[in-house]
This record gives C-alpha cells, sequence and structure tokens, in this order.
C-alpha cells in the first residue's frame, strides 16, 4: 500500500498591525489643524484691517505698510463726512434692532406657541425672506417706494433693515420658545399671577437669551449692509457706502481704524452674553 506524500501551502502571514498610537495621533491630529486653517483664513482680512490702522501710511492709499504710529486712533473723526456716515450707521442700526426686536419677538412667540389659520403659509414668507438674495429685496424696496412716491432717505433706510431682519430674529425666538416648559407658567398662574405678570417676571426671562442673540444678529446685519442700503438710501450716506464711494481714490486709514473699534465692539457684546448665560445656567 503506498502513501502519497501531500504538501500543504504554508499559512499566510497576516500584515502587522499598525502602531495604534502613531495613528490615533494623526487622526487627532486633522481635526484641529483643519479648524485653526479655517480660523485663520476667515480672521485675515480683520487682522489685515487691524494691523493697517497703525500704518503711518502718507496719503490716502493705505496699501503698503511705511511704519508703527498712533495717530490715526487720535484723529478717528478728522474727516466729517465719515464720522457723520458712521453716526448714521449707528443710529439706523440701534432704531432698527429696536423695531426689529419688538416686533419679531411677538412673531417668535406666536409661531413658536399658537395654532392659527395661515401658520405654514406665515413659516414660508418667514424663510422665504431669510432665503431671498439682497438684490431682489432691495429692489423690490426700491419699487415700492418710488410707485408710491416715498421720498428715500433715513426713513426707508430703517423700513429696509427691518425688512430682512425681522425674520432673523422671529426665527432665534421662536426657537427659544419652542424649548420652554410651558409648566412654569402654568405653575406662575396657579400661584395667582396674571397673564402680564406671567409674561413679564417669567416668560420674557427665560426668552432673553434669545432676544439678546436676535438683537445683536439684528444689528450686524444692519449695520454693515451694503446692498439693500444702496437701492433705497437716497442722499443718505452710511458707513458702508461712504468706504465703497472712498475706494476710488483711496481709503483713508480711519476706516481700517473705526472697522477695529466695530469688530472689537461686537466681540465684547458677544463675550458678555456668552458669560451672562453661563451665570443663568449655573
Amino acid at each position: 500500500m503506498s502513501t502519497i506524500a501531500t504538501r500543504q501551502a504554508p499559512p499566510e502571514v497576516a500584515p502587522a498591525p499598525a502602531e495604534p498610537g502613531r495613528q490615533r495621533r494623526w487622526t487627532r491630529l486633522i481635526l484641529p489643524v483643519y479648524t485653526w486653517l479655517m480660523i485663520f483664513y476667515f480672521s485675515l482680512p480683520i487682522l489685515v484691517m487691524i494691523v493697517f490702522g497703525f500704518n503711518d501710511t502718507q496719503g490716502r492709499l493705505n496699501i503698503r505698510w511705511q511704519g508703527f504710529t498712533l495717530r490715526w486712533y487720535r484723529d478717528l473723526f478728522a474727516l466729517p463726512a465719515l464720522t457723520a456716515a458712521l453716526r448714521n450707521s449707528l443710529l439706523i442700526a440701534v432704531i432698527s434692532t429696536i423695531i426689529t426686536i419688538a416686533l419679531g419677538t411677538m412673531i417668535g412667540l406666536a409661531l413658536g406657541r399658537y395654532r392659527f389659520r395661515g401658520k405654514g403659509a406665515y413659516d414660508l414668507v418667514i424663510f422665504s425672506a431669510i432665503s431671498a438674495p439682497e438684490l431682489v429685496l432691495g429692489a423690490s424696496l426700491l419699487s415700492l417706494f418710488v410707485t408710491t412716491q416715498f421720498a428715500r432717505g433715513f426713513v426707508t433706510i430703517i423700513i429696509a433693515h427691518v425688512a430682512f431682519s425681522l425674520a432673523f430674529v422671529a426665527v432665534t425666538v421662536r426657537a427659544r420658545v419652542l424649548g420652554l416648559d410651558p409648566a412654569l407658567e402654568e405653575a406662575a398662574q396657579d400661584l395667582g399671577a396674571d397673564p402680564w405678570t406671567t409674561f413679564r417676571k417669567i416668560t420674557l426671562p427665560l426668552l432673553a437669551p434669545g432676544i439678546v442673540a436676535g438683537a445683536l444678529l439684528a444689528f450686524a446685519l444692519s449695520i454693515d449692509d451694503y446692498v439693500v442700503t444702496s437701492f433705497v438710501s437716497g442722499q443718505v450716506e452710511t458707513f458702508p457706502l461712504w468706504v465703497y464711494g472712498a475706494t476710488r481714490v483711496g481709503v483713508p486709514p480711519q476706516v481700517n481704524v473705526m472697522g477695529t473699534l466695530i469688530f472689537l465692539g461686537g466681540v465684547a457684546i458677544a463675550v458678555g452674553n456668552a458669560v451672562l448665560a453661563r451665570r443663568q445656567r449655573a
């Protein structure tokens, strides 16, 4: 009886696994590096603006570094036309923000709490106003004012700014309303509080973070708007309109200084709001 020798193939050797520490280290670095690159990319124009606010430039062409100086902070209001444009922008932003907050809070409260006929159409209009291009809004408002023979100027700018900011505030407040606990208001009413007292002492403080966030958003949208304002401004000049007009002959360094101060003011308000919200949660 013969035996047949069979040759078996050697077993395949699995590749050595990669070092887990090195692989985990690379995956942990990807997201932070990408995040900081994006932060630097978005912050670069602001950093350039801040740096060139200290440029000791000669003349109106502030495009080349010529030395360090604090002269432009001292002569911040040396250009009367620029100062008037900044004053118009701040005044318009404050007035339009107050009006927008008053109307947007009521709209957001109604959309978030009540059911009524036409609510779906109202939602469609709100989100259409957010998604509509500024060019369309500016052209439609211009057509409205021309058709009604309404003189364009300070009032029409405020109307336009309220029109495009209202939807953002309403959506922000509505999101806050949806997160409220109705049991708190019911408990206040059970303890004898009337509707106005309940709103003033319970509802309004709970809505405060959403209202403040909407106010900051409305103020920021108003103070830096150019497209819609250019359609309805008439003879009134705001800060963005003045800066755009000045680019034809050269932007003075005071523009960089004012932009820096506006940016720092916005950052300070945002940080203060965040600190206040954290204290309320604690």
